[in-house]
């Protein structure tokens, strides 16, 4: 299996930098399916050139019984899987090129949010769905997508094509983009797994596309193969990539915008800069996903997730990698079971304390106590709470009228409403609250997520 990708960026061989790997030196790599080797075929300050070679070892797959059936089989011995690029690259890729997924370039940060002129040729990749599958995966991302049919056998011209095509890619954006783009889409072409597959998988397509696929037009396709259509997974899958209010109706697929999620997580960021805080609580932090925003800046010097449900934690706690985390975040994170409505003195002392999409899952008459908890007890310099704006529900698609974006939700207010509440929680608590709008600020119906920035009176008390 044989992957290249290059670049025509000004200074291409910054590559190198995001990559970790040097240009002038090759290496190899151990992995499941056998050897990953990495080397540059050209490396110029006009163009770069990264290859990825894996050398896949078919007696030990069977051996280790890594791929399953009947290991005295002759399909097990002579198969494409030495040469076609499948869910063994994948893996390859995202071991070999881990740090680059992930968006980090500690030697050179400011190239990780630099777009580049790339251009990814695979040339064997199976496809059971032909070259206009290949095309609906990759062109919605921004890629210009050459997908050539490989005949049965040059020679033989009346045998037609076969399930393989030469894949290229060409297009301009971040290099971990590109990455989580292959490392999710190559298995999906295949629609299969060479190894099985577990709710672990349901982390890894969620933490890899979580900021492109809830507005993929194909999402519920590519979830389903990357999830060899286990049922259970798909649906825990769909609860946490596709929620209805992440996708706007009138987004236009070429403009590509940034999921709802993400413009939530950067809002509150945003705000936890603009009031100063340092010590963060994420009060009902579900599996972590403002957590690892949070971790990620040591601004932040003390982190604290906190959930009600200890299976909510113990996913946060995979789904971070708490025992691969580097020691200067590990150092600053701490995951806490507590309640959200009964006091409890270890939230007390914080800077802030964020309620991201938390309080329209509690019943209406908890409302008090979840007040008294936050407000009255551990009572921060700063609170931070966004909701769903309820008004906004009539602009997505699918969306039946009166009904709720999330099955859990107890109650969404409209903007009244909230203003209403937190303008009653202030008065009582000795808060004033500014509000924020978070996406696109419709002027009939406002935003799609409504955003209140409480801030603790000086010398007030509850």
């Amino acid at each position: 299996m044989y992957l290249t990708l290059t670049s025509t960026a000004p200074g291409a061989t910054d590559l190198g930098f995001l990559l970790h790997k040097h240009p002038e030196k090759a290496q190899r790599f151990e992995v499941s399916a056998g050897v990953a080797h990495v080397f540059y075929p050209e490396a110029t300050d006009e163009r770069c050139t990264v290859a990825l070679l894996l050398e896949v070892d078919p007696v030990s797959l069977v051996r280790g019984r890594r791929h399953g059936g009947d290991a005295f089989a002759l399909g097990q011995y002579v198969n494409d899987r030495p040469y076609a690029a499948t869910s063994m690259l994948a893996v390859a890729l995202a071991k070999v090129f881990r740090t680059a997924m992930g968006g980090r370039c500690d030697a050179r940060p400011e190239l990780v949010d630099q777009p580049l002129p790339l251009d990814v040729r695979v040339p064997v990749v199976p496809t059971s769905g032909g070259p206009d599958l290949v095309r609906e995966l990759f062109a919605p991302l921004g890629w210009t997508v050459t997908a050539s049919p490989l005949p049965l056998d040059e020679t033989i011209p009346t045998w037609g094509d076969s399930r393989y095509v030469d894949l290229r890619l060409t297009g301009t954006m971040r290099l971990a983009d590109a990455l989580t783009h292959l490392y999710v889409l190559l298995p999906v072409l295949d629609s299969a797994k060479h190894y099985w597959v577990s709710t672990d998988e349901v982390d890894k397509l969620v933490r890899a596309a979580g900021d492109w696929l809830p507005t993929h037009p194909a999402r519920e396709l590519i979830t389903q193969r990357y999830l060899a259509h286990q049922r259970d997974l798909v649906t825990t899958a769909a609860a946490r990539l596709s929620e209805v209010d992440e996708v706007p109706v009138e987004d236009a697929p070429e403009e590509r915008p940034r999921p709802l999620v993400a413009l939530r997580r950067q809002a509150v960021l945003d705000a936890l800069r603009a009031a100063g805080a340092a010590r963060v609580v994420d009060l009902g932090c579900g599996e972590g996903a403002l957590l690892r925003e949070l971790v990620a800046h040591p601004e932040f010097t003390e982190v604290l997730g906190v959930d009600v449900s200890a299976r909510a934690l113990e996913v946060a706690e995979r789904r971070l990698g708490l025992d691969r985390m580097p020691d200067s975040q590990r150092a600053r994170l701490r995951l806490l079971q507590s309640s959200l409505t009964y006091r409890d003195e270890r939230l007390e002392g914080y800077d802030a304390v964020v309620l991201m999409e938390v309080v329209e899952h509690l019943d209406p008459e908890r409302l008090p106590a979840l007040e008294s908890t936050v407000f009255m007890h551990a009572r921060p310099r700063t609170v931070i709470v966004t909701t769903p704006n309820v008004e906004h529900n009539v602009r997505f698609e699918g969306l039946a009228a009166g009904a709720m974006r999330h099955r859990d939700h107890r109650f969404e207010w409209t903007r009244a409403e909230f203003a209403a509440w937190a303008g009653g929680v202030g008065e009582r608590t000795g808060y004033t609250a500014a509000f924020l709008p978070v996406g696109e600020d419709d002027p009939e119906v406002g935003p799609p997520t409504q955003m209140a920035v409480f801030t603790r009176l000086e010398g007030a008390t509850a």
